[in-house]
């Protein structure tokens, strides 16, 4: 593969595909189940994950494939999609309409391509990173609904943060001990989503201290095309992912700023995420 361009419409039409169904289903009796891990699952979740992964498995029969719900061991593999079929489930089981379908393309474990894709929200976003050694023939880059993202040449003032957004979870507030921050605070539900509003300049920054790789795969590239800072909140690097390691119950606690001054502010928030053993 040289030339990301080529996948987009197949994995464009996939996910409109799979929103559609997911959508008429969100208009329907939702009934969800516990997994053992304590979240939630829907007959929307599985039916999701089936269908990604038997339509990508027979349009690159030669590529592997790392899903939440099914097909949770890294293949070794030159090239493994990790599939979301449903982010954001509790918020689709409650009838919130902020939820969404996350596919990302690993090369040798590391991320090189992202599409998510929100149905509720009408918005796509999907982007790749230029690999030299893949001689890809394009440049890194991000896109809203086929339109270019970029973050803002912006300086902000550390003195005057309240009226930006900070982005996290409710186990991100637990793990931090914090009540108070100095941003207004909010809680979307869906990890890929939380993440990828700095991309489109929604929030200055986010935490996510329990996220699994099906949740930041995609992601991960979009805010890398865009510039933004990515830090992992545990000493080793997040990428490349290890060939035959099961990911079911591997976290990525992630720090996300659209601006590297932000780092000095926000690393103090997460400091205890560091302290934990």
């Amino acid at each position: 593969m040289n030339n990301f361009l080529d996948i987009l419409p197949f994995i464009e039409d996939l996910a409109k595909k799979v929103g559609d169904r997911l959508l008429h289903d969100f208009e329907q009796a939702r009934v969800a189940v516990t997994k053992d891990d304590g979240s939630l699952v829907t007959n929307s979740d599985r039916w999701a994950d089936t269908y990604i992964k038997n339509a990508l498995a027979e349009k690159f029969p030669e590529f592997g494939i790392l899903t939440e719900e099914s097909s949770r061991v890294l293949p070794d593999c030159e090239w493994t999609w990790v599939i979301d079929p449903l982010d954001g489930t509790t918020n689709f089981a409650r009838g919130i309409p902020i939820w969404g379908i996350s596919i990302g393309l690993l090369h040798r474990g590391t991320p090189v391509f992202g599409y998510v894709s929100m149905p509720p929200l009408r918005q796509n976003i999907y982007g790749w990173l230029k690999v030299p050694e893949l001689q890809v023939q394009i440049e890194s880059a991000a896109f809203l609904d086929g339109v270019p993202i970029h973050l803002s040449d912006w300086s902000p003032d550390p003195s005057n943060l309240n009226n930006y957004f900070f982005s996290v979870c409710s186990r991100s507030l637990k793990k931090m001990g914090r009540s108070k921050f100095p941003f207004k605070l909010r809680i979307l539900g869906a990890a890929s989503y939380n993440l990828l509003t700095i991309a489109l300049g929604s929030t200055i920054g986010a935490v996510e201290a329990t996220p699994k790789i099906w949740d930041i795969a995609a992601a991960w590239v979009i805010l890398k095309a865009v510039g933004a800072v990515w830090m992992s909140l545990e000493a080793e690097d997040i990428f490349p992912l290890e060939f035959g390691k099961d990911y079911s119950d591997r976290n990525f606690p992630t720090l996300v700023v659209s601006h590297p001054p932000l780092l000095s502010i926000t690393e103090e928030l997460v400091k205890p995420f560091k302290s934990k053993p």
